[in-house]
C-alpha cells in the first residue's frame, strides 16, 4: 500500500519527534519504511538553534529510497531539499514547514537533516501517521 486513500483511512495517529544531530553529515529525522502501509502527513518542522553563540546553517530534505532509522545515514536515494543551507541565528528558530505547506511522506522515503555545527540545531517534527 504505497499510497493509502486518505478518505477511507482506518486510523490517523498524531505524534511529535525530536532529534539533535551530533555531527554535520545528513541524518534521518523521520523515516517511513518501505511497505509500511502508511503515509505521513508532515504538519510542522522546526529547527531551533541551541548553539547559543553563533548562527548555524541547516538543510532539511525529503529523501527518496532510503528510509533508515532516525539518526542513521540516508543511503541509496536522492535528497530533495525543502530548505537548503539556511542560516538560523543564535537562540532562534526556523519554521521549515507548517500546516499551510504540509508535506506527504510516502513509503520508503524519509525526512533528512543536516546541521552546519555538531549539536547546534534541535529539530522537532509534528506529523500524522495515516493508514
Amino acid at each position: 500500500m504505497a499510497n493509502p486513500n486518505i478518505v477511507n483511512v482506518t486510523s490517523i495517529l498524531g505524534t511529535t519527534t525530536y532529534y539533535t544531530p551530533t555531527g554535520t553529515a545528513a541524518v534521518v529525522l523521520l523515516p517511513n519504511a518501505a511497505a509500511s502501509g502508511t503515509v505521513f502527513k508532515i504538519n510542522q518542522i522546526v529547527a531551533a538553534n541551541v548553539n547559543g553563540s553563533a548562527a548555524v546553517d541547516t538543510t532539511v530534505s525529503i529523501y527518496s529510497n532510503g528510509a533508515v532509522a532516525q539518526g542513521g545515514s540516508p543511503s541509496g536515494g536522492t535528497a530533495y531539499p525543502v530548505v537548503s543551507t539556511v542560516s538560523v541565528p543564535a537562540d532562534a528558530s526556523l519554521i521549515v514547514t507548517d500546516k499551510t505547506t504540509a508535506i506527504y511522506l510516502m513509503e520508503g522515503h524519509s525526512i533528512t537533516i543536516t546541521s552546519g555545527t555538531a549539536s547546534g540545531i534541535t529539530y522537532s517534527i509534528s506529523y500524522e501517521v495515516i493508514s
